[in-house]
């Protein structure tokens, strides 16, 4: 038996080549579309760092993060009630999730924007007033983005809670623990490690779907653009811009979330998934670590 009778032909993944190349392809001409296309790039450059864009994108941030942080307080109160064995509690956490998971959001904020023609003045005890002085396009955006992003907490921490062992809250019950206490110190913990994924998409979510508050005026990243526009008829260069942001703040929190996830599952049996920036050196280098199945190493078999 000759030499090359023993040499393995490792396998040609002539697919893989041909759809990689059709993707380089397609990549190529919709960048060569934009490049030759009629748009003015630098206006996109010039209002790339404008500080008009720049506080409009501060603001969108900060809506975003008020937004998330009461919808977060909204999902875990509701959540529990929606748990709860009281028929009254449990129906009305049912009816929250209900209405503001069964309406658009943009409908939510053109209702809260709006609420003055429902009730002209308002009376809360510690303020009198005008309903229309009180509900700011900030307010309107703020209570519209949260309460809606709370029917959608609750949902996930709900099934966060349901993850933990219940023979958890009986031996809590069983040293004297109540069920608030509980919740509160062993259920909450645990719960955190199963929804840290699925609230970091509603984070990034929840970002771009703030670009609905420039409806009613709130003066975020795209109502700012659009201003602009207005003015200067560069539509699509002041639209690239807010999208180039959104990309940038996107990313910037995708990163994040990875790292916020690697740590909270820690101590758990499997293994750490492995970061963006992992993932990238390990695409990088998998060829010159791995050979080929089917190929075999220099100097033959042994």
């Amino acid at each position: 038996m000759t030499e090359d009778s023993d040499k393995i032909v490792p396998i040609r993944h002539y697919g893989r080549w041909l759809s990689g190349a059709i993707a380089l392809t397609l990549l190529a001409l919709l960048i060569k579309a934009f490049a030759q296309g009629e748009i003015d790039w630098p206006v996109v450059g010039e209002f790339f760092m404008a500080p008009v864009l720049i506080k409009g994108l501060g603001n969108t941030l900060f809506i975003t993060l008020l937004a998330i942080i009461m919808g977060l307080v909204l999902g875990v109160v509701f959540a529990v009630m929606r748990l709860s064995k009281n028929p009254v509690t449990n129906i009305v956490a049912s009816a929250y999730i209900w209405l503001f998971r069964g309406t658009p959001v943009y409908l939510q904020l053109l209702i809260w924007f709006n609420l003055a023609l429902v009730f002209p003045t308002v009376n809360l005890g510690f303020y009198q007033g005008r309903m229309v002085t009180l509900m700011t396009p900030f307010l309107a955006a703020l209570l519209g983005l949260g309460i809606n992003e709370g029917a959608y907490m609750t949902e996930i921490v709900r099934g966060g809670i349901l993850s933990v062992d219940r023979g958890q809250l009986e031996a809590a019950s069983a040293i004297g623990m109540t069920r608030l206490m509980a919740m509160r110190r062993i259920v909450l913990p645990q719960t955190m490690r199963v929804i840290v994924p699925p609230i970091g998409n509603e984070f990034i979510g929840l970002l771009k779907t703030s670009s609905m508050a420039s409806t009613i005026a709130y003066t975020e990243l795209l109502h700012r653009s659009q201003l602009i526009y207005f003015v200067n008829g560069k539509v699509i260069e002041l639209l690239i811009v807010a999208a180039g942001w959104y990309m940038i703040v996107v990313t910037i929190f995708t990163v994040i979330q990875a790292q916020v996830e690697r740590r909270f599952s820690r101590g758990q049996s499997h293994e750490e998934p492995p970061s963006l920036l992992q993932r990238m050196w390990r695409n990088l280098t998998i060829f010159r670590r791995n050979p080929p199945a089917g190929t075999v190493p220099e100097g033959g078999l042994r």
